[in-house]
């Protein structure tokens, strides 16, 4: 087995490295892939270094059965005909080919056997946001088909890259030192902050973040279903948490809603108030599943059922649910 990633140096490039040597990953040979300024770099992988290559317009992937992208969407455009052409499945991390009718979109707990079916030799990671709320959403889908949805989502810095995190330790510094804040990752400063946008707004007022959940999940989990969002930028630094109301086609009691969350695949019930044990982002940083706490019926409508959920948006929200896809694919054979 031959894999690649490019886009090695990037915050989920790296979280690629730590996954795939977390998992024992079947691996005879790892390539790494980056942009002129990271070419030479080496990371260390099973105890060997590797040095990244220039990503070129070659016959580099002649060899290569699964590449991770994550080097931007413009990246994955430009060079998906190079990755793919000689036979490689190009596992995708970007916005680049999410809803193309052509490119399967894929969530293992959910619908794995979609990424058989790949026309351009290409399967889409979807945004971190809609990973997490759909593995919890199959749970609740399998006793009842949902109508509609309704989420909040509480994004950490990371989810805006390294550099995000580093600018918001800096202006916690800066805040208490009471210095001038440094504002470049942001619309604004996040510290002591949140800030009602992730993306830009839309025609309709909804920001690309929100209307990627809106046709996201639709997609991956071949529904009507309608989702309606609000996505919030938090000074959390790792893990993205989200507020969830759902609506049934018959009413779900919060007992059916716990075991099937405690059942579901990817997911850890952490729901007990009494002892206020609930998700919290600052405690699962760096954990696979998507965490579901504070369950109840919803109080207006007698098919409503609302939660929270938390998950850490670079593992499963990106690097883990990749490497899952490329385990789904080994399972079944269609690479060895």
């Amino acid at each position: 087995m031959k894999v690649a990633i490019v886009g090695a140096s990037g915050a989920v490039g790296q979280e690629f490295l730590r996954v795939l040597e977390e998992r024992n990953f079947p691996i005879d040979e790892l390539v790494l892939f980056g942009s002129p300024r990271s070419a030479g770099s080496t990371y260390t992988f099973r105890g060997k270094e590797i040095t990244v290559k220039l990503l070129q317009h070659n016959d580099d992937f002649k060899d290569i059965d699964i590449a991770f992208t994550s080097a931007g969407a413009g990246t994955s455009k430009e060079y998906a005909d190079t990755i793919t052409k000689h036979g490689t499945i190009m596992i995708d991390n970007s916005s680049a080919f999410r809803m193309d009718e052509d490119v399967p979109l894929v969530v293992p707990e959910v619908n794995a056997a979609d990424a058989l079916t790949r026309p351009r030799g290409i399967i889409a990671n979807p945004n971190c946001t809609t990973i997490q709320m759909v593995v919890a959403l199959k749970a609740i889908e399998q006793l009842s088909h949902i109508k509609t949805v309704h989420v909040s989502t509480y994004q950490a810095a990371s989810g805006a890259g390294a550099a995000a995190m580093a600018e918001l330790y800096e202006q916690y510094r800066q805040v208490l030192a009471d210095e001038p804040v440094t504002v470049e990752k942001f619309a604004y400063q996040l510290a002591f902050n949140l800030i009602p946008q992730i993306d830009v707004f839309t025609d309709n007022g909804y920001t690309k973040e929100e209307m990627k959940m809106y046709h996201e999940t639709k997609k991956i989990m071949h529904s009507d279903i309608r989702v309606s969002a609000t996505c919030v930028r938090v000074p959390a630094l790792r893990s993205h948490s989200e507020s969830i109301w759902l609506e049934t086609e018959r009413p779900i009691s919060v007992e059916e809603a716990r075991e099937a969350f405690a059942a579901g695949d990817g997911l850890v019930l952490m729901d007990n108030p009494a002892e206020k044990e609930y998700p919290m982002p600052l405690f699962l940083a760096g954990k696979d599943p998507v965490y579901v706490g504070r369950i109840r019926k919803d109080l207006t409508n007698d098919n409503g059922l609302t939660f929270w959920i938390v998950g850490d948006q670079i593992k499963k929200g990106a690097a883990l649910n990749a490497v899952q896809i490329a385990e789904y694919l080994v399972a079944e054979g269609v690479v060895k």
